[in-house]
């Protein structure tokens, strides 16, 4: 049944009119693969030198093991925001005599022939030859090796769970995040170390093989939670379940319509975050934003440098910001067309945008000033950068939002979501990180690092005074784009 399942998808991929409209960009990107891989094969042939001429006086193979749990936690990562879920026509086999659980092995088998799985073997399979078995020995370095097998194959169907888990319930994002970060300041303020405990626990695998069972059983995990949850929501109407969510029209919904066209706008931009999951996947990662300053400012290590911590700062006040007016003519595509014959004054409509993305970054630089814990310098940069996400950046994205033309699926989660997202999109991130950074160079090089941060505020300033001009001009361009805007939007892929 595998086999004929197989057999269907490559039929409708090869019929699919979108085949040969991709076959060039497939074989450019299979040229680029073959050439990574090469690469990775080549530093797994010479990792071993590498590491001698680097660190001579460490042992390679602590090195490796020691290294190899930031590695599955990279390939998590990576995992997450790059490999595709496998796709199938659910509808069309649920009412034949076909075992459900067949189709669900089948979706979950189909994973293991990703490319991810295949990549990392280019450079653990030489230095099992290179490395480990002559620190070790044959029979330790053969446990070694499948038991790093055991845990790319773990990593994979870890990685497409979470995938599906955040499809069905984006409020895990922010518990994932908020963890991740909890881990990553405890290794940097040195209470625990991943390094020493991943040296050990490869170090004991290889002295010990019944440690390889326990990766096995870890395995056997993550591939049943996978099965239990697509088991659950195997069928189309649990898969695609919309819950109804009640507005609550208390007293603050109440003082928005008070407030006449722009409460009205106001609260619909609400109600757009709130009952879309792209948005709400967005929303969730709030607490990244705000606790990403822990990682740089709690390092022992961590960088005085201006121009870094001007980063920073533009990151933590303006990253949900940056998320919003970016895409805030995108997020609409889908009834771009009915504003379009609506009567509304599109000055406003503008405005509207330009005062939300105000207000989130107000919101986020409330929330930094307790980093004044660290130092007060770090409230003054901060503070500077709100000042130039607001009155500068702001303008610079919806100006650019202008320009985008790509329909966005706001039924598809927006956690390293692509789709929908243009060159200008990525274009307008420029001026987001780095401009202040090179304002702070030039002013740097000048002797004045200082007068740099202070510039960047006055820049942020300077906007906030000549507002009704700018937003003058951004309206203008709309109306000039509105058209073109409106056409791209229509087009769904």
């Amino acid at each position: 049944m595998f086999l004929r399942f197989l057999n269907l998808q490559v039929k409708t991929t090869m019929r699919s009119p979108m085949w040969q409209k991709n076959l060039v960009l497939n074989i450019i990107v299979g040229f680029f693969i073959l050439i990574s891989a090469l690469y990775l094969l080549m530093l797994g042939l010479f990792l071993d030198q590498i590491l001698k001429e680097l660190m001579p006086q460490r042992d390679p193979l602590q090195l490796v093991n020691g290294v190899l749990i930031y590695y599955f936690f990279a390939d998590l990562l990576i995992r997450f925001m790059m490999q595709n879920l496998p796709r199938l026509d659910i509808e069309s086999f649920l009412h034949l005599p076909i075992k459900k659980k067949t189709i669900i092995h089948y979706m979950m088998g189909r994973t293991i022939t990703d490319i991810f799985n295949f990549l990392p073997l280019l450079i653990f399979v030489p230095v099992t030859f290179t490395i480990v078995r002559p620190h070790a020995g044959n029979i330790q370095a053969l446990t070694w090796i499948i038991t790093l097998i055991l845990l790319i194959l773990a990593n994979n169907f870890l990685a497409t769970y979470i995938k599906r888990l955040l499809g069905a319930k984006p409020s895990m994002l922010g518990i994932m995040g908020l963890a991740f970060v909890v881990l990553i300041v405890l290794e940097k303020t040195n209470i625990i170390s991943l390094a020493v405990f991943s040296e050990k626990f490869f170090r004991h695998v290889q002295i010990h093989p019944v440690w390889t069972l326990a990766v096995l059983c870890y395995l056997f995990f993550t591939y049943d939670i996978h099965y239990q949850f697509l088991k659950k929501h195997l069928f189309p109407d649990e898969v695609r379940k919309k819950k109804t969510e009640a507005f609550n029209d208390r007293a603050e919904n109440r003082y928005l319509r008070s407030l006449g066209l722009t409460g009205t706008m106001l609260l619909l931009e609400f109600k757009l975050y709130t009952r879309n999951k792209r948005t709400k996947t967005i929303l969730y990662m709030a607490p990244f934003f705000i606790l990403y300053g822990l990682m740089i400012y709690n390092s022992p290590g961590s960088p005085n440098q201006t121009g870094m911590l001007m980063f920073v700062g533009v990151f933590m006040t303006g990253g949900m910001m940056l998320n919003y007016a970016n895409y805030a003519f995108g997020y609409e595509s889908c009834y771009f067309d009915a504003l379009l014959t609506k009567n509304i004054d599109f000055s406003l409509y503008i405005r509207v945008k330009f005062y939300i993305s105000v207000l989130i970054a107000t919101v986020f630089y409330i929330l930094t000033i307790p980093y004044l814990f660290y130092g007060f310098r770090i409230l003054l940069i901060n503070t500077a950068m709100y000042f130039y996400n607001i009155g500068f950046l702001s303008y610079m994205l919806l100006y650019f939002a202008t320009y985008n033309k790509k329909r966005i699926d706001m039924n598809r989660g927006g956690m390293f979501n692509y789709q929908g997202i243009g060159s200008m999109n990525w274009l307008a991130l420029l001026p987001a990180f780095l401009l202040p950074f090179l304002i702070f160079i030039l002013f740097n090089k000048a002797g004045n690092p200082d007068l740099g941060i202070l510039f960047t505020a006055l820049l942020g300033i300077a906007g906030l005074v000549f507002m009704k001009s700018i937003l003058k001009r951004i309206t203008q361009n709309f109306h000039r784009r509105k058209y073109i805007m409106a056409s791209g939007f229509r087009e769904r892929g």
